[in-house]
C-alpha cells in the first residue's frame, strides 16, 4: 500500500462518487486534501470527515479563476502541491449526433476537457517551480471505445487522454508526471444526473445502477469509487515516480468485450 504522508492534493468533483472516494483514500494514506466541487453541502461534509487532513473550496471547474484559486489554496494553506486530480464531470444528454446541440457539445467540453486542461495548466505552473508533482486526469471508457456515452462525452474524454500524453511529454523534464485513469461502469450519482434525476431519486438511482452494472462487465459487479481511487492513489504515490503519459484502465474488463456463451466455456 502506497503511503502519501506529507503530500498535498487538490481533487475536483470531490463531493461524491469517485472524487469523494479519492479524497478519503488519499487522506487515509496521509495526504492533505483540498476538496473542490459546486455541491457545497456534500463537499463540506467530505472535507469535515477528513478532519485536519481536509479543507473544502467551492470550485466551478469551467472557470479558470476558480481552478487557479483551488491550486493557490493548496499552496497557501499547505505550502506545496504534490497532486492535481482532475475528476469533475457530467454525462450530459444522450442524443443522436444529428440532434446534438452546439450548447450541449460546448458545455460537455467545458466540464470535461476544459476543466482538465485548466487543472493541468495551473498545477504545472506550481510543479515546474517545485521540480516535482503529478497530475491525474480521470477519463472514461467512453473515450477509448464507442457506445459507452453520449457523443460529446466520449469526444471530450478522448481529448483528455490525448492532452494527458501531450502534457506528460512536455513536463517530464521538470519531474512532473501526468497520467490518466479510465473507469468503466462505476455506481455513482453521475449516471442519475445524466438521466435528469435529483434529490432522493438521484440517491436511489445509485443502487439501481449498481444492480444493472453487475451483469454489464466481465467482473460480475459494479465498479465502486474506491476501485478508481486506488489507481489514483498509486499514480500520486512515490511507487509511480517512473510512470508518466499512461492511461490505467479500471473497468472490470468492460473494454475486453463480451465473454463466450457459457456452453462454449471449458
Amino acid at each position: 500500500m502506497a503511503e502519501l504522508h506529507g503530500k498535498v492534493a487538490v481533487v475536483t468533483g470531490g463531493a461524491s462518487g469517485i472524487g469523494a472516494a479519492t479524497c478519503a483514500l488519499l487522506a487515509e494514506r496521509g495526504a492533505r486534501v483540498v476538496v473542490t466541487d459546486i455541491d457545497d453541502e456534500r463537499g463540506e461534509a467530505v472535507a469535515a470527515a477528513l478532519g485536519e487532513h481536509g479543507v473544502y473550496l467551492h470550485t466551478d471547474v469551467t472557470r479558470e479563476e476558480d481552478v487557479a484559486a483551488a491550486v493557490r489554496a493548496a499552496t497557501e494553506r499547505f505550502g506545496r502541491l504534490d497532486a492535481m486530480v482532475n475528476n469533475a464531470g457530467r454525462v450530459g444528454a444522450w442524443t443522436y449526433v444529428a440532434d446534438t446541440t452546439v450548447d450541449e457539445w460546448d458545455s460537455s467540453f467545458a466540464v470535461l476537457a476544459r476543466s482538465a486542461f485548466l487543472g493541468t495548466k495551473h498545477a504545472a505552473r506550481v510543479m515546474r517551480e517545485q521540480g516535482f508533482g503529478t497530475v491525474v486526469n480521470v477519463s472514461s471508457v467512453a473515450g477509448v471505445r464507442t457506445g459507452f456515452g453520449p457523443h460529446p462525452y466520449g469526444a471530450a474524454k478522448a481529448a483528455v487522454l490525448q492532452m494527458t500524453r501531450s502534457a506528460a511529454r512536455e513536463l517530464a523534464e521538470f519531474h512532473v508526471r501526468v497520467n490518466a485513469v479510465t473507469p468503466g461502469g462505476v455506481a455513482t450519482r453521475i449516471v442519475g444526473h445524466g438521466a435528469g434525476l435529483d434529490g432522493d431519486a438521484l440517491d436511489a438511482s445509485v443502487d439501481s445502477v449498481r444492480q444493472g452494472l453487475a451483469t454489464f462487465q466481465p467482473i460480475p459487479r459494479a465498479g465502486e469509487g474506491h476501485d478508481i481511487a486506488g489507481a489514483i492513489a498509486y499514480l500520486v504515490s512515490d511507487d509511480a515516480t517512473f510512470v508518466t503519459g499512461q492511461n490505467i484502465v479500471v473497468d472490470g474488463g468492460l473494454t475486453l468485450g463480451k465473454a463466450w456463451p457459457a456452453t462454449y466455456r471449458r
